[in-house]
């Protein structure tokens, strides 16, 4: 993973502003199970470094559009410099897309131990209680990630501790459910799904592990 791991996927069209357990929580029957991603339009990297921490942020440019992250989290992004100086977030998005995909394939085929190296405890747990949901209905899950169309940071939180980064992803996913014998009971591999979700990713401030995990998932 480059200069850090970051924890990332997801699910559900469900999930509605409530934490990671409960996005991955309750299905009942046949329901489709939670899809994702496409590469998005290459956003040149930006360093927010060469101003004081301290500093107010200055007025947002009229186009925004090649930054990897949002107008509104120029402060926040700002006060992070201010605690860690070697932080970069066009490769923190870098990492942040690549982790997205490694975690949603890792929940699609059930790969405890990627997600286990991804995600905080609680994350690690809902995905780990969806998977064996899934299993013990004999259902498996052939999924495919298109693409990640969008990927961009949205709100920075440094407390005096941690740090949290939000990121919206706007992605296409294409989501197949089938029984045990392999058939068919969910989804279609031609018509893709989209998805536009928040995920938070949190790391200790000054921490020599340099890995962000993924905390929190939530409807955008």
């Amino acid at each position: 993973m480059t200069a850090f791991s970051i924890v990332l996927l997801a699910m559900i069209a469900a999930f509605l502003g409530m934490r990671l357990y409960s996005v991955l929580g309750k299905r009942t029957g046949h329901e489709q199970e939670p899809v994702l991603p496409r590469e998005r339009t290459a956003a040149s990297p930006v360093r927010l470094d060469e101003n004081d921490g301290s500093q107010a942020a200055a007025p947002a440019p009229a186009d925004t559009s090649g930054l990897v992250y949002e107008p509104a989290a120029e402060i926040g992004l700002r006060q992070l410099l201010a605690t860690d100086r070697h932080f970069d977030a066009g490769r923190f998005m870098e990492g942040a897309e690549a982790a997205y995909r490694m975690i949603s394939e890792a929940y699609w085929s059930g790969d405890r131990e990627t997600l286990r190296d991804l995600c905080d405890d609680d994350s690690y747990d809902a995905f780990v209680e969806a998977i064996e949901a899934r299993e013990a209905r004999g259902e498996k899950l052939d999924n495919r990630l298109i693409g990640i169309d969008s990927a961009k940071i949205t709100a920075v939180d440094v407390g005096r501790t941690e740090a949290r980064i939000t990121v919206r992803y706007q992605a296409d996913i294409s989501a197949i459910t089938r029984d045990a014998d392999g058939k068919l009971i969910a989804g279609s591999m031609s018509d893709a799904s989209q998805t536009d979700d928040l995920w938070s990713f949190r790391r200790a401030i000054g921490s020599s592990d340099p890995n962000w995990l993924l905390d929190e998932i939530e409807a955008a």
